[in-house]
């Protein structure tokens, strides 16, 4: 049976799920918001689940290497299993999960996946470790999928106007003037790389508006994003992601719903129409024999 456990830090009380190692609450006790989104089955059932050990969904569905073609779940396996709780403290947990006989039908690598949480001050920090457990290289992307709460609760701007989702704005490292991004295909979920949108940013931000989601997910290629977040319709920070070094990002929003995703990735969907083997797989992450993958994000809450 899976137990939620929490970390706390003078602003924030941060709760983990054991299902998944989900991030399920950011709690923000001085402004006495939740900042998460609380997984309504009516928009969306997930707060922040791992994606694992694929982001995204695979071209037409499976993946292939040395010569066998294995099915895959878009966004991978983890997030639907139960962690290990390994250790913790009050400001950090730490996850674990490790193959079976039942992921290896699925993916032919022993791997473990260790993931820590941590909290301080107005701070989350989010990191993973991959190790591969096997004697021959393991191939595998992984991502982040937090959505949080726009519009935000209990904000009341000054004039009383602008508390809609669609008055928030995005935002993105000062100086940004372009970002260029990708669509998903409607039917098999993957991206149209052949066709590249342009979204202009003044001051490295735009408003969220009331259609930027209207084609499903944005994805931003090319370490393009190491910092993005969501400020008030007044323009102070509300939450923001840090993710260093990570080569793709995805927002997303489930139509009509009251939450936005910011989610770094490792790694994402193939292209649509991709028939090469899981190695040649544009972006993959290549780990050699009892060698560790590492990475790193951050939230912080406010300014």
């Amino acid at each position: 049976m899976s137990e939620k456990r929490v970390i706390e830090s003078n602003r924030l009380k941060v709760t983990i799920d054991d299902a998944g190692a989900e991030l399920v609450s950011i709690y923000d006790k001085q402004e006495q918001r939740e900042i998460m989104w609380q997984a309504d089955p009516a928009f969306w059932k997930r707060h922040a689940p791992i994606l694992f050990p694929n982001v995204g969904k695979t071209y037409p569905g499976n993946f292939r290497y040395e010569g066998k073609t294995y099915p895959t779940k878009q966004h991978g396996f983890a997030r639907d299993m139960e962690f290990t709780y390994v250790t913790g403290d009050e400001n950090q947990s730490v996850h674990l999960l490790t193959y079976d006989e039942e992921t290896l039908k699925v993916y032919p690598f022993e791997f473990g996946l260790e993931v820590t949480h941590q909290v301080q001050d107005n701070q989350v920090l989010v990191k993973w470790t991959v190790k591969n457990l096997g004697y021959s290289p393991m191939y595998c992307t992984i991502g982040a999928h937090p959505a949080f709460n726009v519009p935000a609760e209990n904000w009341e701007p000054e004039k009383g106007e602008g508390k809609e989702q669609k008055d928030y704005y995005l935002t993105f490292a000062k100086g940004k003037k372009e970002l260029t991004y990708l669509l998903l295909d409607s039917e098999s979920g993957t991206a149209h790389n052949e066709t590249v949108y342009s979204m202009e940013l003044e001051e490295g931000r735009c408003k969220v508006g009331e259609d930027r989601f209207e084609k499903d997910a944005l994805i931003f290629d090319d370490g393009q994003i190491e910092k993005a977040g969501i400020a008030f319709p007044d323009g102070t920070p509300y939450v923001t992601i840090v993710c260093q070094g990570f080569p793709n990002f995805g927002i997303w929003q489930a139509p009509n719903a009251p939450f936005i995703c910011l989610e770094p990735w490792w790694g994402r969907c193939d292209n649509h129409g991709f028939s090469g083997s899981l190695e040649e797989k544009p972006g993959i992450i290549k780990i050699d024999p009892q060698k560790t993958f590492e990475a790193f994000y951050t939230i912080t809450i406010g300014e």
